[in-house]
């Protein structure tokens, strides 16, 4: 059986590159819209390149790798000019097949996964896009809504998973409603596989969690999700967590047929996640325990910590004291007299405690004076 890269020229002149095991099949989809994500928006298209490889996996090498180029050096593939595509290299190269003319068309170039080889760092695939050495797969059960599998998938790019497996989706797939649904995560979707069955679409794992909050009469071990993860990330072979349909969940048989049970703690009163809460909660604690960046990882991101300006000197935080002391004593605040002190005190307890750094001092005792002398106006 054979794969292909392919190259699409899209009618805005951007290029969009994937790829599939039925070249003519996966053309005419995009070509009526029917794969959600980028091209749906940018049709007409144009296949411009193409390349067949005997395995998917050195199909989606040459992908990520193609995904990475810079403008010039897509378009030098497009015209079979392979000085171009070497000297735009920078650092690599990629050999053709040394049986194959130069004169010869870029169908018959074969690029060969281990001749591929990093280029340029700007030229790589983003990190989000190369899934972890040990990433599972996470499984749709007949999923009902489009919308549904778009927010999943969302949901599974936000913590570096992108392989996606739906099992007799009601509305079929690819579904149009998905795409605007996935808010940007459309590699997920266009790499997601249509099973029939539940034993199909795990056939090649070892490790199966179904997740349910129900008693399903199937006695398995339970875990949840965090010990779920770390059981993934030390165990060797490939994990897939199976997800139920959006208003019934897993049924019993679905259940069967996993090796462990996965469940969260929830309100007893209100046992209810939609899909797209459960994968993130999964894919969340997932990400707790991924590989590293340097395992072939993927590096997530926290928002840039803000350093915080030092407490104001006591100095200064006495002034400031001073000053509302002075301007309440004239107004008569503290009366009766007797009960001044412990009113002092609270009024000093109540103005220490949120630890002013020097600038909301110097606003504060600006605002007393602004009080304490009015402008005329």
């Amino acid at each position: 059986m054979s794969f292909f890269t392919y190259m699409l020229r899209c009618a805005d002149g951007s290029y969009y590159i994937g790829h599939t095991d039925d070249l003519d099949a996966r053309v005419a989809q995009h070509q009526h819209g029917e794969i959600p994500g980028y091209t749906h928006t940018r049709r007409p298209l144009e296949l411009v390149w193409a390349e067949n490889f005997p395995d998917r996996d050195q199909a989606f090498a040459v992908e990520q790798q193609l995904k990475g180029w810079s403008r010039a050096k897509k378009e030098a593939l497009i015209r079979g000019d392979w000085d171009a595509v070497r000297a735009l290299s920078r650092r690599g190269t990629i050999l053709r097949d040394e049986a194959s003319p130069s004169s010869a068309s870029p169908q018959d170039e074969r690029m060969q996964k281990d001749t591929v080889m990093s280029a340029h760092p700007e030229e790589a695939l983003s990190e989000a896009e190369v899934p972890s050495r040990r990433a599972p797969a996470i499984v749709l059960v007949r999923p009902q809504l489009g919308e549904n599998i778009g927010k999943a998938a969302r949901a599974m790019l936000n913590f570096g998973l992108t392989e996606m497996r739906l099992v007799a989706p009601r509305d079929g797939w690819p579904n149009p409603s998905a795409g605007p649904a996935a808010s940007g995560a459309d590699i997920v979707l266009e790499r997601a596989q249509v099973f029939d069955s539940v034993a199909e679409a795990v056939a090649d794992c070892q490790h199966i969690y179904a997740t349910t909050v129900r008693k399903r009469g199937v006695t398995k071990p339970v875990v949840t999700p965090e010990e779920a993860a770390q059981e993934m990330r030390a165990a060797p072979g490939k994990s897939a967590i199976l997800f139920g349909p959006e208003r019934s969940g897993l049924e019993t048989d679905d259940v069967a047929v996993a090796r462990k049970i996965l469940t969260v703690p929830i309100n007893p009163e209100f046992g209810s996640l939609n899909l797209a809460q459960a994968v993130i909660l999964v894919a969340y604690e997932w990400s707790k325990h991924a590989p590293s960046e340097a395992e072939g990882g993927v590096a997530l991101a926290s928002p840039p910590s803000v350093e915080i300006d030092p407490p104001a000197p006591q100095e200064e935080l006495d002034g400031m004291i001073g000053q509302l002391d002075t301007m309440l004593d004239k107004a008569g605040y503290f009366f009766p007299p007797d009960r001044a002190p412990s009113t002092r005190r609270t009024l000093r307890t109540l103005l220490t405690k949120p630890g002013w750094n020097s600038m909301e001092v110097r606003t504060l005792r600006g605002v007393l004076s602004s009080l304490a002398n009015p402008r005329q106006r």
